[in-house]
């Protein structure tokens, strides 16, 4: 994060909030030293809408020159990596055309070095590379794994897989809650159950509430029962899940406390002495010079110490038992 890149997204002005808000989430992304290299996967959740929605503000702050895109291919294999995003306060941002050249400085300064094209002299304006791929010569799109040792994946690849393996389970996930509230697996769906704003509001019952996909699910069937129809919207739905994540709540509470009560009892009730061990226990106290509280014994442990012979009745008189 950079305290100097999320300020100045702040003092733009004129901007939409929901195009200010994916520049802010920009900045938030922006290291100092190595730049700025989010997926649009992260970007889109960072900012809770679709990569589609995402890519026309992200559009949008280029065509205002608050950004710069520069989309990078590795010059061996020629896949596709990790976008880099130029911020407008960097000292790499290119600048504006002179009316004199229709020419300025165009991107950083490994853009710059690009190789001409043979046609114009001009550098590759596409972001692919200008360089033929050695297989195919006439193609920049394909290179065949002729190689069988594999190149590890770099970090930014990485993330941008984990996260469309997330969006990959959100989608079954919803596509299952949309079932169990009575819509048709190829319907056409209502207006406040489509698009990310519908997804985004489903999410909450999971980061805010804490419930898990098999408790949302187990309730909005469980609504179906006084409610047939499918709810008008997701906010429809916001009484039952808040509920549902109360009882979860009181009965994590309820467990917890008889756990600890079944614990205290466990240390507070003693193990129960057998008759012999009663017996031996106090005709030790009787047979010995201390003081003896003439209520200690009663007439059943005297019993039992008589019968077992640890003790005589002379000596039960001398110390005060009758």
């Amino acid at each position: 994060m950079s305290h100097k890149a999320t300020v100045w997204a702040i003092q733009q002005r004129g901007l939409k909030p929901a195009t200010k808000i994916v520049l802010w989430f920009l900045c938030d992304r922006h290291n100092p030293d190595f730049g700025c290299f989010p997926t649009q996967a992260r970007l889109a959740d960072d900012a809770e809408m679709s990569i589609s929605a995402l890519n026309e503000h992200l559009a949008k702050l280029e065509e205002l020159r608050l950004i710069h895109r520069v989309r990078v291919h590795d010059p061996r294999t020629h896949k596709r990596q990790a976008t880099r995003y130029i911020l407008g306060f960097e000292d790499g941002f290119p600048q504006e055309p002179t009316p004199e050249t229709g020419h300025g400085f165009c991107g950083t300064e490994e853009e710059q070095r690009a190789d001409p094209t043979p046609e114009s002299g001009d550098r590759a304006i596409s972001g692919f590379s200008p360089i033929p791929s050695p297989d195919f010569a006439q193609s920049h799109l394909r290179n065949p794994e002729t190689n069988l040792v594999r190149e590890p994946l770099s970090k930014p690849v990485k993330e941008e897989e984990d996260a469309q393996a997330r969006d990959a389970d959100f989608d079954r996930f919803f596509a299952e809650l949309l079932s169990a509230l009575g819509f048709a697996a190829n319907a056409t769906l209502p207006a406040w159950w489509q698009g990310w704003p519908a997804r985004t509001h489903v999410r909450r019952w999971i980061d805010d509430l804490g419930l898990s996909q098999k408790r949302i699910i187990e309730t909005a069937t469980e609504t179906r029962a006084d409610h047939p129809n499918p709810p008008d919207g997701p906010k429809a739905l916001d009484r039952f899940m808040e509920r549902t994540a109360q009882r979860d709540a009181q009965a994590t509470i309820a467990n917890a406390k008889s756990q600890k009560s079944k614990r205290q009892r466990k240390r507070v009730d003693p193990p129960r002495l057998s008759d012999d061990e009663k017996a031996a226990f106090y005709a030790k106290m009787v047979n010995a010079d201390g003081f003896l509280p003439v209520s200690a014994i009663n007439n059943s442990i005297r019993d039992l110490m008589l019968v077992r012979n640890l003790v005589t009745p002379e000596r039960l008189r001398m110390r005060g038992v009758r």
